[in-house]
């Protein structure tokens, strides 16, 4: 039976100074934003002020960090870093437009650091590009890491993940532009589901998933789903919290137990993000130190 996740703790960024001002991949557009800029930027403070809502509803606790000005993905905090087992692994991005945001979340770790609401903040070697959990999507359920590697991470990433965390990394390529961070393409479920978009990994990267996840557990997503970025959900407890997905998909998790929560993030989906972008998971806890835990406890 799918349980609550009463602990579960986000990080998110206001959008204060969020727009669309550059293009890096296939869903930004500056110069259609910019036709209705005054209306988009308050259309993405009400969503964003919606999926506060949505995640506290399903019991998730919040913390911020400061937007800043020129920075306008910075709201998109699944992309500062990896965090598991309450260490932090700090992201590097890709493209020169988003490397300002660098310091502003190094920065803001460390400030959850002296807290005590997470241990160790620590840096990638200068030569490897990982964005984050955008392309390291953290599955409970199996115990590893799905990442993704070609548009935005480096493969190298994938030996430097699984030193840090102690747990295993598999690696898949992304073969199609709009799904350019895993997160876009994949979202494991509490109850052992993976959702997945087929046309966003090549043949072997398909052959991996199916190795990995029994064709019970297998949701794939169709094109009219993946257009909103239903994979870009955020999973906590039995509620899958959307953009948006078909009354199909639905029904579907509906029908193995999940509450679906759909708010709308249109003014972010121009952007090419969605619920799971606009959060980071604090609380992502792997199987050896669980067990410590409950060994702790139990003494």
């Amino acid at each position: 039976m799918l349980q609550s996740h009463p602990k579960t703790r986000v990080l998110m960024c206001p959008p204060e100074h969020f727009a669309v001002t550059y293009a890096i991949n296939p869903w930004m557009d500056p110069t259609d934003w910019a036709r209705d800029d005054c209306a988009l930027v308050t259309q993405s403070q009400r969503e964003w002020a919606g999926l506060c809502r949505a995640l506290k509803a399903a019991g998730a606790e919040i913390e911020t960090i400061p937007a800043v000005h020129g920075l306008p993905d910075l709201v998109f905090t699944a992309n500062a870093a990896v965090v598991l087992d309450r260490k932090v692994l700090l992201s590097r991005f890709r493209f020169a437009e988003r490397r300002g945001e660098q310091p502003h979340a190094a920065a803001a770790f460390r400030a959850l650091q002296a807290r005590g609401l997470v241990d160790a903040v620590r840096e990638l070697p200068d030569d490897v590009v990982l964005e984050g959990a955008g392309d390291c999507v953290w599955d409970r359920h199996r115990n590893l890491f799905w990442m993704g590697h070609g548009p935005r991470s480096d493969l190298a990433a994938r030996a430097v993940v699984a030193a840090e965390f102690g747990a295993p990394v598999l690696a898949l390529e992304l073969a199609d532009a709009r799904f350019y961070h895993m997160d876009t393409a994949l979202c494991p479920l509490s109850g052992g589901e993976v959702m997945y978009v087929p046309e966003a990994f090549t043949g072997a990267g398909l052959t991996a998933i199916r190795d990995r996840v029994g064709d019970e557990q297998r949701i794939e997503i169709a094109p009219d789903d993946s257009g909103r970025l239903a994979a870009n959900a955020v999973c906590v407890g039995a509620s899958v919290i959307s953009a948006g997905m078909s009354g199909r998909l639905r029904g579907l998790l509906e029908e193995r137990g999940y509450d679906v929560i759909v708010t709308p993030l249109q003014s972010f989906l121009r952007s090419g993000g969605a619920a799971f972008c606009l959060t980071l998971r604090l609380d992502h806890l792997s199987d050896r130190t669980v067990r410590r835990e409950s060994y702790a406890r139990a003494v």
